[in-house]
Parts: structure tokens; C-alpha cells; sequence
């Protein structure tokens, strides 16, 4: 297994092309975007990540971008990893796999693996992959391997890459499973789990994911009644954590954001609604993080009055910190019932400048109303202080991220309020 075809080079297939190229594999990425494959041939990424920036463009020339799909009959293993988001009903949208699964059934070769990285509910390799792939005329686990592994990253952390995070995958044949333990075990630094079906593999990140979404609707919840009881959920949090059993720490914010934890619940949800059962945990998770956006603007409201009118300066547009990756970011939700509001927003993210209608933090948040914190990105947090915050007569703050000096700002005589603080 000497060459791969990455298909979908996005958060997820880039990574792995970078990975898969520093390892030595010949090193294909198919993506039916131009744009991204010109900029990642010219050693450019098209991603704002400062590690994989400086990898794409060490790497230019070692991976072959194309939107040639026919570059996927060169490879011995073929990876998958488009999006797999839901539509406005949050059904599951598997449209781009279908498309992926179509290419390379018509450029599939015998001895070559498949593997699936998109998230997927239980199923959905037997029951939508596999067919589409046997319109080849191959046979699968004999012509052909057909394996599920699902994707693990975390954008923007320093400490967890995606050579050093363990995986797990599922084959269609213990030969398959194998194979695909090989391909992995030669690229990684981490363990590599075998489930015992592909069913399990595809249920492993759909647990993960929904186990974050329960929890984190937990806290958020607790924020919520913390504030009527004038109780500091953050500080709550940190005396549970000193118990060293039986608890572990999840934090209240603005809302749910990125592709994995606000969509995948869904994926569970649908699927078990299809086999007869109804999940109760998951979609009342989903209706409480759903919920957050609407809670800031109501903080922002108590500290401001009527909002018609008033300057807000919302910072962060990105779901996360320190990255630019906006996808269910609750950012965009916050702003959009802002200006339902009829306030005036302003908007700053230094990773997401297309979405910001102000040059810098400080144009951002002069004279305003009131500052809304929705990313903790370094900049906002190693920059707002109480004296900066003064310095521009700002009325108000809502720190959506409790990342802020909350004793300091109000000293100040600024208006504060965190979520459950």
C-alpha cells in the first residue's frame, strides 16, 4: 500500500493528505472544488491553520490535487472524507458521499481498499456505499475491501494532532479489517482499535459526539438556572472537578457549532426513528444547545434595555478558538437575532475576516453598548481587559466564553454578565 487517494480535501481530507505525503505514500487528493485544488498544488492552504499551512506549503509538489476523478484508478487505498451534513430538517445528507462512492465505482480497480472517514449513521456502508460501489461489477471482500473509520480531528489544537489521536474501524471482512489496520498503523503514531463490525464503527463516532451534546446541554442548562439563583456555574464546575472520580468538567457557552457534535445527534436520531425507536436524550440536547444563541441576546438585552439602536460588538464568528472554521457556528445565530432586533451589530474575527464588517478589535468594539464575547479566540482574551474596555467606553459585556475577568470589568463599573455568571 504505497499510494492513496484522498477524496475530499477539506478539514478532514487535507490533514490526511499532509500526513499520508510526510510518510512517504504517493499521495493523490480529488476534490470537485478548483479553487482548492489550485491553492493546495501551489503549496497554499486553503484552510487558516497555522500548523497546516506551514505543511501544504512544505509539502507542495507531493500531493497531487486534481478534480479528475480518474486519479482514484491510480491508488491502492482510496479514503473518503467529504461532508456528511443534515438538510433545514435535519434529515442526513448523504448526497456528497453518494457522489464520492459513485466516482469511484467508476474508476475502481481489483485489489484496491476503500476506506469511508465521513461520519455516517449504522448502515449506511452496507446499505448505500456498498451497492453503489458494486455498480463497478467488482465483488466486494474479494475484487474489492470496503472498511469504515471514522474521521477524528481537532482543529486547532496544539496537543491533539491527527497522527497521535487513536482510531477505530470496521471492515466488511476480516481481510478488509486488516488491510486497513496496515494502511493506519504505518501513518500513525496511535492505536488503532478493530471493532468487531462495520455497524459498530459507524455508531463509535456518533456516541462520541452525541456523549459531548448531552453534556454539554447539561451545563448549559445549569448556566441557565444558576442564573436565577445567582449562583457562578463556572465556579460550580471547578469545585466539582476536584473530585478525582466519577465526574468530568464540560462547559457552558453560546450554543453548539462545528460539523461533528451539532450534527451528528441527528444521524443517531433518524436512523434509530427508522428501526422503530425514538430517542428522548438526544433530541431535547439538541433543543437546549439550540437554545443558547437566543439566551446571550437576552443577556445583552437585560444589561442594555431595548436593543433597537444600540451598537453590539459580537467577537468571533468561528465556532471555536483559534481556528476559522464557521460550519453551525452559534456566532451567526447570535448575530442574525441581533438584527432582528434591530440593533446595530458589529462584527470582528481575526480568522473569519470575510464575515467581519470591522477591520480590527478596537474599531469593533469603540463606544459600544455593549461587547458580546462568542470565541475565545487568544487575541480577544489576552486583549480585553477591564482598562481596554474602559479606554473605549464600552457600556456593557456579555461573556458568552466565561473567559473574561468578570471581578475586574465590574469593578470597573462595567456592566457584566457570563453564561451562568
Amino acid at each position: 500500500m504505497d499510494s492513496v487517494a484522498i477524496i475530499g480535501l477539506g478539514y478532514v481530507g487535507l490533514p490526511l493528505a499532509c500526513l499520508c505525503a510526510r510518510k512517504g505514500l504517493t499521495t493523490f487528493g480529488f476534490d470537485v472544488n478548483k479553487k482548492t485544488v489550485e491553492k493546495i498544488n501551489a503549496g497554499i492552504s486553503h484552510i487558516a491553520d497555522a500548523e497546516l499551512e506551514r505543511q501544504v506549503r512544505k509539502l507542495k509538489g507531493k500531493i497531487s490535487a486534481t478534480t479528475d476523478e480518474k486519479v482514484i484508478s491510480k491508488a491502492s487505498v482510496i479514503v473518503v472524507c467529504v461532508p456528511t451534513p443534515v438538510d433545514e430538517k435535519h434529515h442526513p445528507d448523504l448526497y456528497a458521499l453518494k457522489s464520492a462512492c459513485s466516482s469511484i465505482a467508476r474508476n475502481l480497480k481489483k485489489g484496491q481498499l476503500i476506506i469511508v472517514e465521513s461520519t455516517i449513521f449504522p448502515g449506511t456502508t452496507e446499505e448505500v456505499v456498498l451497492p453503489i460501489l458494486q455498480e463497478s461489477g467488482l465483488k466486494p471482500e474479494k475484487d474489492f475491501f470496503l472498511v469504515h473509520c471514522p474521521e477524528r480531528i481537532d482543529p486547532g489544537s496544539r496537543k491533539w494532532g491527527i497522527e497521535n489521536i487513536p482510531r477505530v474501524l470496521g471492515g466488511m471482512s476480516k481481510e478488509g479489517t486488516k488491510k486497513a489496520k496496515n494502511f493506519y498503523g504505518n501513518v500513525l503514531k496511535a492505536e488503532v482499535f478493530e471493532m468487531n463490525s462495520v455497524k459498530e464503527a459507524e455508531a463509535v463516532k456518533l456516541t462520541e459526539n452525541s456523549f459531548r451534546d448531552v453534556n454539554i446541554a447539561f451545563v448549559n442548562e445549569l448556566a441557565k438556572s444558576f442564573d436565577k439563583m445567582g449562583i457562578d456555574v463556572a465556579d460550580v464546575i471547578r469545585g466539582a472537578s476536584t473530585k478525582p472520580f466519577g465526574f468530568m468538567p464540560f462547559w457552558p457557552g453560546p450554543g453548539v457549532g462545528g460539523h461533528c457534535i451539532a450534527i451528528d445527534p441527528y444521524y443517531l436520531i433518524e436512523r434509530a426513528k427508522s428501526k422503530g425507536f425514538q430517542h428522548e436524550f438526544l433530541p431535547l440536547a439538541r433543543k437546549i444547545n439550540d437554545s443558547m444563541p437566543a439566551f446571550v441576546v437576552g443577556l445583552a438585552e437585560f444589561l442594555t434595555g431595548n436593543l433597537e439602536g444600540k451598537k453590539i460588538a459580537c467577537l468571533g464568528i468561528a465556532y471555536k478558538a483559534d481556528v476559522d472554521d464557521t460550519r453551525e457556528s452559534p456566532a451567526l445565530k447570535v448575530v442574525e437575532l441581533l438584527k432582528e432586533k434591530r440593533a446595530v451589530v458589529k462584527t470582528f474575527d481575526p480568522f473569519v475576516k470575510s464575515k467581519s464588517n470591522c477591520s480590527s478589535l478596537e474599531e469593533a468594539v469603540k463606544e459600544a453598548d455593549c461587547v458580546v464575547l462568542l470565541t475565545a479566540h487568544n487575541l480577544f482574551v489576552k486583549t480585553i481587559s477591564a482598562e481596554f474596555l474602559k479606554k473605549n467606553n464600552v457600556k456593557a459585556v456579555v461573556d458568552a466564553r466565561n473567559a473574561l475577568d468578570k471581578d475586574a470589568i465590574s469593578a470597573a463599573g462595567i456592566r457584566f454578565k457570563g453564561i451562568g455568571r
